[in-house]
């Protein structure tokens, strides 16, 4: 049996870790807002209009984070809040035209960001991580929905 430190799930949540620790003052410096608020509103702009629970998936946050990162969003303009047509008791969100001009920044930053992650590997090591962590989402996506207790 491998120790600890030299299963994937240690060593994957280690690299997680360390990404965002590395990349929160950039998202202050480069954007202007949180690390949490910073996915909120790339998820956002990239699949809106989202629910708070959309956003919470799409961004990888607890509910109440992401309710909380949408709160903030909008008191700084750069968000809107509507309500759903879908439910009467939930909300849509959408961004501003602030909130489209701060979203096209924190693109670029996550690009950015990407680019210098990935940076000691090849193309075809990067097309190689790149399907193998496709691989493993469907993967565990499809045991996930098979087993929802999981």
């Amino acid at each position: 049996m491998a120790p600890l430190e030299r299963t994937f799930t240690y060593r994957f949540n280690l690299l997680r870790k360390d990404i965002e620790r590395a990349s929160a003052p950039g998202y202050a410096e480069a954007v202007g807002v949180s690390l949490s608020d910073g996915r909120s509103l790339a998820a956002i702009g990239s699949f809106a209009p989202l629910s708070i629970k959309e956003l919470a998936s799409r961004s990888h946050l607890n509910k109440s984070q992401a309710s909380r990162a949408a709160q903030a969003l909008v008191d700084q303009g750069l968000v809107r809040k509507d309500d759903s047509t879908e439910d009467g008791r939930g909300v849509v969100l959408t961004l501003t035209a602030a909130g489209q001009q701060v979203w096209a920044r924190t693109m670029e930053y996550v690009h950015r960001r990407n680019e210098q992650i990935l940076a000691c590997l090849d193309d075809e090591e990067r097309a190689t991580l790149s399907a193998l962590l496709d691989r493993l989402i469907e993967h565990n996506q499809r045991a996930s929905d098979a087993d929802p207790g999981r």
